[in-house]
């Protein structure tokens, strides 16, 4: 397993800041929220990035091209749940993207299919990679813990951010 990237504690702080916009409130809510979003703005794809936010999504019949789980909420283990007919497994551990994981989301989002990657790790800074690689005008969400959730539009200038961010990260060569 090669890590392409690791975070570095400069990085960790200011990510903890939503990365796109924050829709606060509960579940019900945000999802509620989310399907205005979806039905005013038709993005060609919708990404989930976490275990919540995937329950809710299909709890409310929005179906993401790309679900990425670790079975985990708030670092705790969570019973797993299946979202899509196709699955890919990757390892990717806490504070890294690896090019295993890069690889699965390009992938799953080039293939049109919709796509479950199931993390052994941690999936939280895969929502850079989901941005990268997304189509423009996607909408990327994942969950920001005890107030809600975060939407990201995929843009230009947000994926060139992410670009900038993962330069930042610290790049680290293992062997496989």
């Amino acid at each position: 397993m090669a890590v392409a990237y690791s975070i570095t504690p400069e990085l960790r702080i200011k990510l903890k800041e939503p990365f796109g916009t924050l829709i606060r409130g509960s579940s019900d809510e945000t999802v509620s929220k989310l399907r205005e979003i979806l039905e005013s703005e038709k993005p060609p794809a919708l990404v989930a990035v976490g275990d919540v936010v995937s329950r809710n999504l299909h709890k409310h019949s929005m179906v993401p091209q790309l679900l990425i789980t670790d079975n985990k909420s708030m670092r705790k283990k969570i019973k797993p749940r299946i979202f899509a007919a196709k699955l890919l497994y990757v390892k990717n551990p806490p504070g890294t993207i690896t090019e295993e994981a890069i690889a699965a989301i390009k992938s799953a989002l080039e293939s049109g299919e919709s796509t479950q990657i199931i993390v052994d790790g941690e999936e939280d800074l895969l929502t850079l990679i989901a941005v990268l690689y997304a189509p423009i005008d996607s909408l990327v969400v994942y969950g920001q813990p005890r107030e809600g959730v975060v939407a990201v539009k995929v843009t230009a200038e947000k994926k060139a951010e992410a670009a900038e961010i993962l330069k930042v990260m610290k790049t680290v060569r293992k062997a496989k």
